[in-house]
């Protein structure tokens, strides 16, 4: 079987569960990257199967988008501005384009990992965002210690420094609701740190789309609305797995007339 750089593939040690990119091959090791899921592997090429098609989750996307269609009355509406900082520039420009669709004003920068708690001030202060996202990749390393020793992780204590870098610019979880970590991150410190939503309660990997799932239905529920959380939750890959985080209003502003 040929298989090169640019390929799709699975594994067949993990049941063909998900579809990957190979970005590179060294010494016989195929290194890939997840198409939908926020994740980075490696794996011989006995270990491989050639896919020819990359197929998208089946309508996970327009579920989790079904109920985010405003009602264009009377009325007109302002949406919460989001920044998203990634550590990965090609899931960032997929949800880039999941706001665009879902017409919600966000920036986004790709910066990595550990470099996001240096740059976020200044990102914080040029933007002034009601909505923050942490994130880019991680992972839990169970062979190298405990599960809540941040050394045990690939970047979650980055993403702990940057959230709080934005929380010592915004204290308030009202005024700047962050969402913050990637795959398998330590949900639990994210949350100490100031996140209001953060990955991953079960040490799951995550969709590239959940922090913009979250993010997005945040800027479009109304600011005397409670947002439904395990409703929310719920539109996200792996549920309450993947993602949690604190009860919390939308951030939208409603006018009158248009």
């Amino acid at each position: 079987m040929d298989i090169q750089v640019g390929d799709y593939v699975t594994r067949n040690s993990y049941n063909n569960d998900t579809t990957f990119l190979v970005i590179n091959i060294e010494d016989n090791i195929y290194y890939l990257k997840g198409v939908d899921i926020r994740l980075y592997a490696d794996a011989p090429l006995d270990d491989l199967v050639k896919v020819q098609k990359v197929v998208e989750d089946d309508g996970f996307v327009e579920r989790a988008c079904d109920d985010l269609k405003l009602d264009r009355s009377e009325y007109f509406y302002l949406p919460a501005k989001i920044l998203h900082i990634d550590g990965d520039a090609d899931y960032l420009e997929r949800c880039l384009k999941f706001y665009k669709d879902a017409n919600v004003m966000a920036i986004g920068k790709t910066i990595r990992e550990e470099r996001i708690a240096i740059e976020l001030k200044k990102l914080l202060e040029e933007y002034r965002p009601d909505v923050l996202i942490i994130t880019g990749h991680d992972a839990y390393y169970r062979k190298e210690g405990n599960i809540e020793d941040l050394n045990s992780y690939k970047n979650t204590k980055n993403f702990v420094e940057a959230v709080k870098v934005a929380r010592q610019y915004e204290k308030s979880h009202e005024k700047l609701v962050i969402i913050a970590g990637a795959c398998q991150s330590n949900y639990e410190e994210l949350i100490k740190a100031g996140a209001n939503f953060a990955s991953s309660p079960k040490r799951v990997n995550i969709h590239a789309l959940d922090p913009a799932i979250i993010a997005t239905t945040i800027s479009l529920t109304e600011r005397n609305k409670e947002i439904d959380l395990i409703n929310l939750l719920s539109k996200t890959k792996y549920g309450k797995d993947g993602m949690g985080g604190l009860l919390c209003n939308g951030l939208m502003y409603v006018g009158y007339p248009r």
